[in-house]
């Protein structure tokens, strides 16, 4: 009897204490669990270099709640900062959420001024610490980050994605691999560039060549095919077939079907570069389909 008190008193506790738990490590342990994350204290101490630490998070709305809902409690929890002392929040203190929408596979986040006194690497580190947040939800892809409705200007990009923040050193290149890549002229004709491409651990050859199109033109005079903060969502490998499945929220902000045909054939031709690869087929939303708009996204793309 004893024992189920104590259980009923931990319950009651946790209800009083408010709707969000706290602990550290890497993955959360339940249903509703979440991930915060936030700079290291002493980064001297920390193992590889690495900035960024999460710190685990439960929310029982997590259920019930859209993406939207959940994206908002995130990055509200996110501002008030860390439980565990030896982290510290890469956002100022003061800093407000003012408004947050998905569109489409894109969560836009505006925050109030003291953001806007970030630059250098304590912008991106907090640039990074928000996009972790947030694409950990599977609805979500990428982040738009603007402080009172407006970009920062002097920001190397607008857009971010979880694969872009590399928190593993540069010396963890594995291998590299050679490829030719697809970009736009002048003149809007597809110009190959080729590159060599660094693998990382956990990359594949196709992943690279996708981020590496997804990254644009390293040539001032080429234009990507590709809108910024555009994401492919996954790709892999079977034999010699390289399936790309790409997102429809993502698709919608290629502008025109004729655009769209560009952009697939450009990704295309870019991933049959590869020697391992014979064709591209494209899924949309985990799905064969055989129209996207008036693109026909059926066909295989060989090398």
């Amino acid at each position: 009897m004893k024992k189920w008190m104590l259980i009923l008193l931990a319950v009651c506790l946790v209800l009083v204490c408010g709707y969000a738990m706290y602990g550290t490590g890497e993955e959360p342990e339940q249903p509703g669990g979440y991930l915060l994350y936030f700079l290291e204290q002493d980064l001297e101490s920390v193992p590889g270099g690495g900035a960024l630490r999460a710190e685990s998070i439960w929310l029982p709305e997590a259920e019930t709640a859209d993406t939207e809902t959940l994206a908002t409690l995130l990055v509200q929890e996110l501002l008030a900062g860390p439980q565990d002392e030896t982290l510290k929040n890469t956002i100022p203190s003061g800093t407000i959420l003012l408004s947050l929408h998905v569109e489409g596979s894109q969560v836009l986040v505006d925050l109030s001024t003291p953001y806007g006194t970030l630059s250098g690497v304590a912008l991106t580190l907090a640039d990074q610490a928000i996009t972790l947040t947030l694409t950990q939800l599977p609805d979500i892809l990428s982040v738009r980050i603007t402080v009172r409705g407006r970009e920062l200007a002097y920001r190397e990009k607008q857009v971010f994605a979880a694969r872009d923040v590399l928190l593993a050193p540069e010396g963890d290149v594995v291998s590299t691999v050679d490829v030719m890549l697809y970009f736009l002229d002048g003149n809007g004709y597809l110009k190959p560039e080729q590159r060599t491409l660094d693998l990382y651990e956990g990359d594949t050859q196709v992943s690279a060549v996708a981020r590496a199109m997804e990254n644009g033109s390293l040539d001032k005079q080429l234009s990507s095919v590709l809108p910024e903060g555009f994401r492919v969502k996954s790709v892999w490998l079977e034999e010699d077939v390289c399936y790309v499945n790409l997102s429809s929220g993502m698709l919608e902000t290629i502008s025109g079907d004729r655009g769209l045909a560009t952009a697939l054939r450009a990704l295309a031709k870019a991933l049959c570069s590869l020697e391992s690869v014979g064709e591209v087929r494209y899924l949309v939303d985990g799905e064969f389909a055989d129209y996207y708009g008036s693109v026909n996204v059926a066909r295989p793309y060989m090398s």
